[in-house]
């Protein structure tokens, strides 16, 4: 790892310590959505996403053998956190659908650890189901995300990971997301953004 002029903070680090960390402290999370956390990044290198959609604070376990895995992370609840201002005026409750992205992101990760992949892409999920809810004086949200399929597709240049992630808050189990997806492609970053290029256009990614 890169000497800091700030000793007692995390630095840069090379891919190869990267895949072989097990834990990832807030700094380090941040800093592999802005992009700056590898110094060897093979390009397009999969991101997580940067505040504020990004959820999570901390990723504190990664296990991988063969195809199977296991990744989990928290997230600290803020009285302030953006969402909690509108959704609801008068009945604040943090949106589900960010529950089901967190579990999307924390695959996202789990990818760039094991690929490293590229522009990472939820790919959807089955069954959802929400048994409780997250309020603005609630404390800590654990994500614990079992691996059941990692998948490269080495012709396709993409990597593609499946698991059933499931959502805690205050040690109270509330959310579970069955076969979420993600993957990772290959040749559709769009890092000229906002200027008009060949990705600057959504859509199927393949026809």
């Amino acid at each position: 790892m890169a000497e800091s002029a700030f000793p007692d903070c995390d630095g840069t680090m090379k891919l190869e310590e990267f895949k072989n960390k097990t834990s990832f402290s807030k700094q380090e999370i941040l800093a592999h959505a802005y992009g700056n956390l590898v110094e060897d990044a093979p390009k397009d290198f999969c991101r997580l996403p940067a505040p504020p959609m990004l959820m999570l604070d901390r990723v504190t376990s990664v296990t991988h053998a063969g195809a199977r895995g296991s990744i989990t992370a928290e997230r600290d609840v803020r009285l302030d956190d953006w969402f909690f201002g509108c959704h609801f005026i008068g009945d604040p409750v943090q949106p589900g659908c960010l529950g089901v992205d967190a579990v999307w992101q924390l695959i996202g990760f789990y990818l760039a650890l094991r690929g490293p992949a590229h522009s990472g892409r939820a790919l959807g999920c089955k069954e959802v189901e929400f048994r409780g809810q997250i309020r603005p004086h609630s404390k800590l949200v654990r994500y614990e995300v079992e691996i059941r399929r990692y998948t490269e597709l080495v012709e396709q240049g993409a990597v593609i990971a499946i698991g059933t992630g499931k959502v805690f808050v205050d040690d109270e189990h509330i959310y579970t997301i069955n076969d979420a997806k993600v993957g990772g492609f290959r040749g559709i970053a769009y890092p000229d953004y906002p200027h008009p290029s060949v990705n600057a256009v959504g859509g199927i990614m393949e026809r």
